[in-house]
């Protein structure tokens, strides 16, 4: 049976990663029978990062590539009828949303105003952890983030780069159906990958209180949500 690896959960969604998440709501979309093993230490992975699957011979990484093989190997038709606008969409959307990460990591591993109560919900959550690990992580983090780039902004400018990506998901989604239709594709995968990554997040940061405040937002989160708890 297929494996996915990646990270632990955090405030009742799968994993606490937004591309994790994407992976694991695409599969159960997809009706994809699969085992999900959490880990913390990504240093095995295929370029050491998570998430990444396993299945039989195979070892794929990247939440894009790791669809893409998915697709190719179970016949998967969840984007079978998009056109070739919608599908330059989905991939103007995919890159929106590797920027997005950079925002949500910062908020919750550097942003003096919400890394205590972050490392805290971790601890509580995943007692096995410690407060010398994380710090070691958040040391390793703000190399990763000043390398990257948004490691230099001041966190309200971080946040305002993010609250840029997120109006962008809210101009795109739709009131009452999914992106491009009554039935989800891979697209709403990855958005609720990152949307419920701060829609759940019980730490209130201008992300947070952006989200709630769009209520097309909320509704497909928790559309999605509903969808892959009950696959």
């Amino acid at each position: 049976m297929l494996t996915l690896y990646s990270y632990p959960t955090l405030f009742g969604v799968a994993d606490n990663n937004g591309y994790g998440l994407k992976v694991y709501a695409f599969l159960k979309l997809a009706g994809v029978a699969f085992r999900q093993e959490h880990i913390f230490d990504a240093s095995s992975a295929p370029r050491g990062q998570l998430p990444y699957i396993v299945d039989g011979s195979d070892t794929v990484g990247d939440s894009s590539a790791i669809i893409a093989f998915v697709e190719r190997k179970y016949g998967v038709v969840l984007d079978a009828a998009l056109t070739p606008d919608q599908r330059d969409t989905d991939l103007l959307v995919s890159r929106l949303l590797d920027d997005l990460y950079w925002v949500m990591s910062y908020s919750r591993w550097k942003d003096g105003r919400y890394w205590e109560q972050f490392r805290d919900a971790l601890l509580r959550e995943h007692p096995q952890l410690t407060a010398e690990g994380l710090m070691a992580a958040k040391e390793f983090n703000a190399k990763r983030y000043y390398y990257q780039g948004i490691g230099r902004y001041e966190p309200d400018d971080a946040m305002g780069r993010g609250l840029e990506d997120l109006q962008v998901l809210a101009n795109l989604v739709p009131e009452s159906v999914f992106v491009h239709g009554p039935s989800p594709s891979s697209i709403d995968a990855a958005i609720y990958g990152f949307v419920a990554n701060i829609y759940f997040y019980d730490i209130d940061t201008p992300l947070k209180k952006f989200v709630v405040a769009h209520e097309n937002l909320v509704r497909h989160c928790r559309a999605i949500h509903e969808a892959i708890s009950q696959a």
